[in-house]
């Protein structure tokens, strides 16, 4: 999957700003970004559903349509509705025949985790097992890549489990996965590369742990004890100094160093050093500048 300078406006609103993006054979990818950030636009531009109106989106070498149509690509979306008094395996066979080389029925149900719900008619399925039915008819033409869009919203905690072990199913055989989420610990949890996407552009592209370096470093805290903030912000690689109650938690870009100056003033009562959470990283990447993401491909 590769774009190159894909950029797509709706009036005078420019949705994907001319993004540079690959996804590799045997990758899971999570797209993340805010509400209106340009992510279901690139979806929509991936399959073929959209025209961009500069730049190029190829899949396979392919138009998208192209692909999409010869079941190299599946595709799971946000909006869908139960087909009434048909089952589970015959709403799978059904879309399996409108593809040239599909998986066989039987193997898109085990991968879907749908074995013991074939012969059950959909109308009749909870929220979660209706996801895994999406789940399987995206699966039936065999794609070597699969696109979910929000593939969880909704779902409760056992549900959003056996999904993901479905999907990890069809990437252990070395196909790829494009997902968007609004639920970060997903992204962490299941994406060998997250692309944060805002304002229509990439800002960071790389594991979660790149992101949070990128994001700023470290966060050593200390328990104030009645001691003054002043000069903290200027102890080695400290970026910025926040206090909330009786502790203070300092941001830095070198937290071996910071340790040391804080040791030297005897300021080390309840010190703890800890990595940004995904989700503060998140936030910070999301009000930058699109060139964060050069701070992300130098950490990789």
């Amino acid at each position: 999957m590769r774009f190159r300078q894909a950029a797509k406006s709706y009036g005078p609103v420019q949705a994907v700003a001319g993004i540079d993006l690959d996804v590799r054979r045997g990758e899971t990818v999570a797209l993340l970004g805010r509400n209106g950030a340009g992510k279901s636009t690139t979806i929509s531009l991936l399959l073929g559903l959209e025209e961009p109106d500069a730049g190029s989106v190829r899949l396979f070498g392919r138009e998208p349509g192209q692909a999409v149509r010869a079941g190299r690509v599946g595709a799971m979306l946000q909006e869908g509705r139960a087909v009434p008094r048909i089952t589970v395996r015959e709403l799978v066979a059904f879309v399996a025949r409108t593809y040239p080389a599909p998986l066989p029925v039987a193997e898109a149900l085990e991968l879907a985790g749908l074995t013991a719900l074939a012969g059950r008619r959909i109308d009749r399925l909870s929220g979660g097992q209706a996801q895994r039915v999406r789940f399987a008819v995206a699966l039936a033409g065999n794609p070597e890549l699969i696109v979910l869009d929000e593939p969880t919203a909704a779902l409760d905690v056992e549900a959003r489990r056996a999904f993901w072990e479905s999907v990890r199913g069809h990437a252990g055989r070395g196909n790829a996965v494009l997902f968007s989420t609004h639920y970060l610990e997903e992204a962490d949890a299941h994406a060998d590369r997250i692309v944060v996407v805002d304002r229509g552009r990439i800002v960071a592209d790389g594991t979660g742990e790149q992101l949070r370096r990128a994001a700023g470093g470290s966060l050593v805290s200390i328990d104030l004890a009645g001691r003054s903030t002043a000069g903290l912000g200027d102890l080695p690689g400290v970026v910025a100094v926040e206090v909330r109650g009786d502790r203070a938690r300092l941001r830095t870009q070198d937290p071996d160093a910071t340790v040391v100056a804080l040791a030297r003033c005897g300021a080390v009562r309840g010190i703890e050093v800890t990595a940004p959470s995904l989700d503060e990283a998140f936030l910070t990447l999301t009000r930058t500048d699109p060139d964060t993401v050069a701070s992300v491909e130098r950490a990789r």
